[in-house]
């Protein structure tokens, strides 16, 4: 029995010591690789100095004649047109990514469709926006209802959901400073363009106009009633010493809540018919907005390290080749 664990000792301590001769040999293999490193970069310094140096120079440059910049539309889609807004998007982004330089600059308008490089549309998650828009009990009731089978943050992120919030974001990125007039405003002009919408637009204003006429009338007739009474009211204190009481339940107050509603909603179409002049509403303009995304503005950092990696896969390849060719020469 002694023998036995004296041998399962013996075996526990060769174990140890082989794991410990292990860890040593590990760490002096590191050792030993940062030191032939340096070796490395000490015989190489001159070349390595250079390699930098072209690398630097050459990024440095491409950093300067290289610029992307990206630029900012925040718009409001009027009469119903999110959908279609979204596709005319996709639509532009996909003969960008084809190249089509004649459907730019003829169809669409741009001046120089070669420095625009992609466009996308993104919606402003507003959620309260959306409940709280013309149709809000509908949009209230829709979300209540979808939330019903799922989750209430998944379905406001949903492209259905998205898609129907007030307002909505265009971005699109260009090599080199752009403008208005020769990449915003043919952009604007070409999603405007729809003979559809541009029906529903003008039927749609001449409504709100012909509501606002009915609305100042009725508030016509509100004030002729209201300068009766008061008139009433007047004649009779000449004549009474007695107080008149108002009754906020009576057809008086009904009137004068009438009146503040439609004082209200007069106020709300006016305000309605300044965001109605186009199909797509601009509200926004953010431009040259410096791209540092990914590489861009990095080719100074990112071309000498790349000079860096090829040189040394070509020195240890040489040396690889050499190793081999002694081995296959000695045999």
């Amino acid at each position: 029995m002694s023998e036995t664990t004296q041998q399962n000792t013996d075996n526990q301590e060769i174990d140890l010591s082989q794991i410990s001769k292990k860890i040593g040999s590990f760490f002096e293999g590191i050792s030993n690789s940062i030191f032939r490193a340096l070796l490395y970069f000490r015989r190489n310094v001159i070349w390595i100095t250079i390699i930098v140096v072209i690398g630097v120079v050459m990024g440095t440059y491409l950093d300067k004649t290289n610029k992307s910049y990206n630029h900012k539309l925040i718009v409001c889609p009027n009469f119903g047109s999110n959908d279609y807004l979204y596709s005319k998007i996709e639509l532009l982004n996909s003969k960008i990514k084809d190249n089509d330089t004649v459907f730019l600059r003829d169809v669409v308008g741009i001046k120089f469709p070669k420095k625009i490089n992609t466009i996308k549309i993104e919606p402003i998650l507003d959620v309260y926006k959306f409940i709280g828009n013309k149709d809000k009990d509908n949009n209230f009731e829709l979300l209540k209802l979808m939330a019903e089978d799922g989750d209430i943050k998944k379905i406001v992120n949903e492209d259905m959901t998205s898609k129907n919030y007030p307002y909505h974001e265009i971005i699109f990125s260009t090599s080199g400073l752009t403008s208005e007039k020769n990449m915003v405003n043919p952009i604007l002009n070409y999603i405007n363009n729809s003979e559809y919408y541009t029906s529903i637009q003008r039927q749609y204003i001449i409504n709100i106009k012909k509501k606002m006429v009915e609305n100042d009338s009725i508030l016509n007739q509100i004030n002729a009633i209201l300068n009766t009474f008061s008139n009433t009211v007047n004649g009779s204190s000449q004549k009474s010493d007695k107080l008149v009481y108002y009754n906020e339940n009576s057809q008086l107050g009904e009137l004068l809540k009438t009146k503040n509603d439609l004082l209200y909603e007069q106020g709300t179409k006016r305000m309605e018919l300044i965001n109605l002049d186009k199909i797509i509403k601009v509200n926004s303009i953010a431009l040259n907005i410096k791209n540092t995304e990914s590489i861009n503005g990095k080719m100074k950092l990112i071309i000498p390290l790349f000079f860096l990696f090829i040189f040394i896969s070509i020195s240890y390849f040489k040396r690889y080749y050499k190793r081999q060719l002694a081995k296959l020469i000695s045999k």
